[in-house]
């Protein structure tokens, strides 16, 4: 009973920012153009200080894993390429393609990491997640720009990967908060008290535009390509991966945040650069929605499954 109340704690309150968001839709106090605005806020200022702040406070000596670290990366790698050799077989538009790629690697890290680890654990163990995060989420945006641009052109423009990489807010708050955690830079009390409060509002302000941008409709002709996509994020995924993370001894917080990893939605910014690269903007929209909703159920099972097993 206890581990069921646990794994309630951990995913409710990440359901009900998303219902809050949803419902001012409804109602009309947060229509397309202002969460359109908010989520380019969130994007490029509150995401990037959570990343910088969360990294900046953990002490490396006690948290980093270069093990634990290449672990991570090599999964990630390792899914990408499996997915690129298995997608085409089944879906034979181009434009759809990419999309279901990233749809199935890319997860929603940054927002589910934190939070969950931060729920099972405390705020003060956030280090893990924090840390994983300043080395999966530049692979993830790599990656991405990779197969979509593949797809969109069948070549691979270098300087547009580069430009992506170098001007990518998420990549610039990790690569800030690493230089200061190995730099051993402090901000004064007051600075690093604003930073804080920035970083809060974060979370539930990404959570609050996703359900702001709930849309349940354009669905015929998508649903096979939804359908799979939403199984093999949150289902096989980590079936198939997790179990290689508890062979590789990891436990507690180490494997909530490779949970995390491989067993959250979509990243919301799949969308965004699905558009911006001339990619099925709409599958991917879709795909971003209905594993969110979903995995408010898909989550509670791998958090409850772990913790009945003593893994977490």
């Amino acid at each position: 009973m206890e581990n069921l109340i646990v794994s309630v704690n951990v995913v409710f309150p990440l359901f009900a920012l998303m219902a809050v968001g949803f419902l001012l839709n409804r109602i009309g106090l947060l229509d397309g153009r202002t969460a359109e605005k908010m989520n380019t806020v969130t994007f490029k200022a509150f995401l990037p200080v959570l990343i910088f702040y969360n990294i900046y406070r953990t002490d490396v000596g006690e948290i980093f894993d270069a093990r634990l670290v290449l672990l991570a990366l090599a999964l990630v790698a390792l899914l990408f390429l499996v997915l690129w050799l298995l997608v085409p077989r089944v879906e034979k538009d181009y434009r759809r393609r990419g999309v279901l790629i990233q749809g199935m690697f890319r997860s929603n890290f940054i927002l589910y990491g934190l939070p969950v680890t931060a729920s099972l654990f405390g705020e003060e163990n956030t280090g893990t997640a924090a840390m994983l995060v300043a080395f999966v989420v530049p692979l993830y945006n790599v990656l991405s720009v990779i197969i979509l641009e593949w797809y969109a052109s069948r070549q691979i423009h270098i300087k547009k990967i580069a430009k992506g990489i170098a001007t990518n807010p998420l990549i610039l708050g990790a690569i800030c908060g690493g230089l200061f955690l190995l730099l051993g830079v402090r901000m004064p009390q007051a600075l690093e008290d604003a930073v804080q409060d920035l970083s809060g509002l974060a979370t539930p302000m990404a959570f609050l535009v996703l359900g702001a941008s709930f849309r349940f409709s354009s669905l015929a002709g998508n649903w096979k390509a939804l359908v799979c996509a939403v199984v093999v994020k949150l289902a096989v995924v980590p079936a198939m991966l997790l179990p290689v993370c508890v062979a590789f001894g990891y436990r507690s917080l180490a494997l909530a945040a490779l949970l995390t990893m491989l067993g959250a939605p979509t990243a919301v910014s799949s969308y965004t650069m699905a558009r911006q690269l001339d990619a099925d903007s709409e599958l991917a929209g879709q795909i971003v929605v209905f594993t969110s909703v979903c995995s408010i159920l898909t989550m509670f099972f791998w958090v409850f499954l772990l913790r009945q097993l003593a893994l977490l």
